[in-house]
């Protein structure tokens, strides 16, 4: 059974992010997502809402799993079992980025492969951050995250 990993802050869950996991689906036997900590980009959401969101987000697909972590990445790979890490490039400007964090990865664990997928092209430009900012401002956020997320949003800026 090949399981990949799909890290990231999720903070919120995207359309794009939700692109990539229901591609890699088909590609892997197990998705898991992985929900960081990232106490150091003081999410908005809890790790706690963030795992439920992205559970809820992908409750539609049978061989998804969401899982939250607080250790370096290539640590929970091997405690997950999984030989590949899934990230996902939106344009040529994440690219030296990810290489960069691929690089270091096949150094602190050789045995995994990463795997680069792009999102469908109407959903490139979306970034967590973006929504966000956008929900912060009252923006019409609904063609961009799933409505259960849309809803958390609304409701985190209402307070």
């Amino acid at each position: 059974m090949t399981t990949v990993i799909y890290p990231g802050t999720f903070d919120p869950i995207t359309n794009g992010h939700t692109d990539l996991v229901e591609r890699a689906g088909k590609l892997f036997d197990e998705v898991v997502i992985a929900v960081a900590v990232s106490s150091k980009k003081n999410p908005l959401f809890t790790l706690e809402e963030r795992i439920d969101l992205a559970e809820r987000a992908t409750s539609h697909l049978d061989n998804v799993r969401v899982t939250g972590f607080n250790t370096l990445l290539a640590h929970f790979v091997k405690e997950q079992n999984a030989t590949v890490l899934l990230r996902g490039l939106r344009a040529v400007s994440d690219f030296e980025y990810e290489f960069q964090l691929a690089d270091m990865n096949r150094h602190l664990a050789p045995e995994v492969e990463s795997v680069f997928l792009t999102p469908s092209n109407h959903l490139s430009y979306i970034s967590s951050s973006l929504i966000r900012e956008i929900a912060s401002l009252d923006g019409d956020i609904s063609e961009f995250v799933d409505p259960i997320v849309c809803e958390a949003l609304k409701n985190k800026f209402r307070k």
